[in-house]
């Protein structure tokens, strides 16, 4: 699994990036990083800024979150549908 930067030192590598006048390429090996994860951390920062067309980080949170309350309703509502069913046929006719 690839290896875990702290937020605050992507951003600030992002902030080098965009400040200084060397290429890339110097920028991410003065920090120890490859130059696409640099590029991926300056793409990702663009959507946040609102610079480039995409979805933010707190949308896609909140997507996931939904989409796993989603399943989880999905399951209760099985299980009520189980039950369900399980006493119908349990009961003596009228």
């Amino acid at each position: 699994m690839a290896k875990r930067y702290p937020a605050e030192f992507r951003r600030d590598v992002v902030e080098v990036a965009r400040q200084r006048d060397v290429p890339l390429a110097q920028v991410a090996r003065d920090f120890g990083v490859s130059e696409a994860t640099l590029y991926n951390w300056m793409a990702k920062a663009d959507v946040e800024e609102g610079r480039r067309a995409g979805v933010k980080q707190a949308d896609s949170d909140a997507v996931r979150e939904l989409k796993k309350r989603n399943r989880v309703l999905e399951q209760e509502n099985e299980i009520l549908r189980r039950a369900a069913a399980y006493f119908a046929r349990s009961l003596p006719p009228k």
